[in-house]
């Protein structure tokens, strides 16, 4: 299984593409494409057919995978990007941002 920097329920930064400057919080991650799905980012329109849950149908806007590489971690401390930083406390790895060192929970 693949390692990313970020997961679900973490807010982040988009760096790059059309939502470039927004920050979100992630909903799911998709370790095997490299993508993650952000709230309010990459929303795309999708046509669906009258259903049960549904019953008119229409055009449903929702969000769209996005790549990792294009997310940054919201620091907890400053509340700006960081980086993300591995390290081995008490026999556990845990997350740190670089900026602050400050561990991410």
């Amino acid at each position: 299984m693949k390692k990313m920097h970020i997961k679900k329920g973490d807010t982040v930064y988009v760096n790059a593409g059309n939502d470039k400057g927004k920050t979100g919080k992630v909903l799911s991650v998709n370790p095997s494409k490299d993508r993650a799905i952000v709230e309010g980012i990459n929303m795309v329109s999708k046509h669906t057919k009258p259903n049960a849950a549904n019953p008119q149908g229409g055009i449903i806007k929702q969000e769209a995978g996005i790549h990792v590489s294009n997310l940054q971690l919201i620091d907890p401390q400053s509340g700006k990007p960081t980086r993300v930083g591995h390290k081995v406390v008490d026999g556990k790895k845990i997350r740190y941002a670089k900026k602050s060192g400050e561990e991410i929970k």
